[in-house]
């Protein structure tokens, strides 16, 4: 697992908070827009991207055509998961009306650069990774020519 929210950090050399204040969140997306072309040409596993990753355009070209799941969680599962506080710039002011405004907004964009969506509430860890598996190996059966998988 490789995350591009932690090699923005490490490249940086701060947190994405501080980025976020120090530099501007266009200064963010341009070092996670490198983060993801980095982790694309040399992670061969799975890779786990910021919330706002797509909606830079030239990260949207980086995942163009590659198995990329949009894990679609609803508000109150990542209020469990990842909480609703100041740790995320984009959050800072009453976070449950800005996360629901910002899924607005990238939802679109998210199921544009998405192979498979997997829903994930009420399921743990352990069955959004096997949905996650199933739906891609469908995906890509569907994606391969019918005569090659005669009596399917």
């Amino acid at each position: 697992l490789r995350d591009t929210d932690a090699d923005v950090e490490r490249v940086a050399g701060k947190p994405i908070s501080e980025i976020f204040v120090t530099d501007g969140e266009q200064r963010f997306r341009e070092l996670e827009r490198h983060a993801v072309r980095t982790a694309v040409a040399e992670h061969t596993g799975v890779l786990s991207l910021g919330g706002g990753a797509v909606t830079d355009d030239g990260t949207r070209a980086l995942l163009a055509g590659r198995p990329v799941v949009f894990l679609d969680v609803a508000l109150a599962d990542a209020v469990k998961r990842v909480g609703l506080d100041g740790a995320r710039p984009l959050l800072a002011v009453n976070p449950r009306q800005q996360w629901r405004r910002l899924m607005e907004q990238r939802r679109p964009l998210y199921e544009e650069v998405a192979r498979v969506v997997v829903p994930t509430h009420d399921r743990t860890p352990d069955e959004v990774a096997a949905a996650v598996l199933d739906a891609l190996r469908r995906s890509d059966r569907t994606d391969d020519h019918p005569d090659d998988h005669p009596g399917e």
